[in-house]
């Protein structure tokens, strides 16, 4: 195990060779290890690494960086999480710029039935502060895992409210497990190692540099069902979140502002676009997520299916029979079919009467 983690992180620290890539060598040759043993020829011949990345492969040394971080990995009691663990978190399995490689340091589960990031403007106004507090107090009895980016201004009073109200909250960093940035967030960060938790896709000795940050928006988009903007101004990284989080086909909500106020115009610019859908107050999140909690009714005897079904369709139902409701998200890993694949059994299904879609791209059965 530790010889295929050392491929691993080694795998991250070869030139020219970024997270799609990496992600592909992954899916060819089925572990970090063989990448390394490849000869040069069938390194050549798969899409989109040439010359230039064989080489790079071919030549990397520095098998001694990776021992370090094996040794703070160690130290520290941090968990590595690689694309191919059975604990990588499933929601990034479908972002196809997710890190081939995380650290984590924490007891909240990855892959909680219901995540949500809370992002939002480092200056915020008094109204961008209440709001966030009220709604993260709306959500203390929903069983929902807070995620945001440990930075000033919403993303701490996001962080500190899930602690307040006994919910779980997950900081994902732009930097190595090895300090904290802010500094002054260092108290927080250690509070919510014992409920909740730290993720970044940083080694450690890694600054809380400029380039970093993007990156890190990526995941907290990623691995949430939703995510949510309060106060932005139109640039900055909370625009950049909700863009991502958009492009991943997630859910984003923002609340709205007075027209004329800088520090909601991101959120305005959101709704105006349909990037975004409004909400004022938990309810709405809850409603558009297809979370809230109905009244049980006494089950009814499951009916036989006498539709004749494909193997695909077969493997959905069998899934549904089990859950309740499900996440799409959760049904890609569970199903263990491609995406498109699931999405036509999907379609056929609905169009067959068998299986109904809610908001929040969760399916059940009818």
């Amino acid at each position: 195990m530790q010889r295929e983690l050392l491929y691993q992180i080694a795998l991250t620290l070869i030139p020219n060779i970024g997270d799609v890539n990496a992600k592909a060598l992954i899916n060819h040759f089925g572990s970090a290890e063989a990448i390394f043993n490849a000869p040069k020829k069938v390194l050549d011949e798969i899409d989109g690494i040439g010359s230039i990345r064989t080489a790079s492969i071919r030549n990397f040394k520095d098998f001694s960086r990776a021992e370090e971080e094996i040794a703070f990995i160690k130290k520290y009691q941090i968990t590595p999480l690689f694309i191919t663990d059975k604990n990588y978190p499933v929601r990034l399995l479908n972002c196809y710029d997710s890190p081939p490689m995380l650290y984590y340091k924490g007891n909240a589960d990855l892959n909680a039935s219901k995540i949500v990031a809370i992002v939002g403007t480092r200056n915020h106004h008094d109204y961008g502060k209440k709001i966030c507090e009220k709604l993260v107090e709306e959500l203390m009895n929903e069983e929902i895992i807070i995620v945001s980016g440990l930075a000033f201004g919403i993303d701490t009073i996001a962080h500190k409210a899930s602690l307040k109200n006994n919910l779980q909250t997950i900081g994902v960093l732009a930097h190595g497990l090895d300090r904290i940035y802010p500094p002054q967030n260092t108290p927080l960060a250690k509070e919510m190692i014992s409920s909740g938790g730290l993720l970044t896709e940083f080694r450690s000795n890694t600054n809380p540099d400029k380039q970093n940050f993007p990156g890190r928006n990526r995941i907290v988009a990623g691995i949430a069902d939703a995510t949510i903007v309060i106060e932005s101004g139109i640039k900055g990284g909370s625009l950049i979140t909700a863009e991502l989080a958009n492009g991943y086909n997630k859910d984003v909500f923002a609340f709205p502002g007075r027209v004329d106020d800088l520090k909601s115009e991101g959120c305005h610019y959101l709704i105006k676009n349909n990037k975004a859908a409004l909400i004022t107050s938990a309810n709405d999140l809850l409603e558009s997520m297809g979370w809230k909690k109905s009244k049980k009714i006494s089950p009814k005897k499951q009916r036989e299916l006498f539709i004749e079904l494909t193997v695909e369709e077969k493997v959905i139902v069998d899934i549904l029979q089990i859950a309740d409701q499900i996440q799409i998200d959760e049904l890609y890993f569970k199903s263990k079919l491609s995406s498109s694949a699931v999405a036509q059994a999907l379609l056929m299904l609905e169009m067959q009467g068998i299986v109904s879609s809610l908001p929040g791209k969760i399916y059940k059965l009818i």
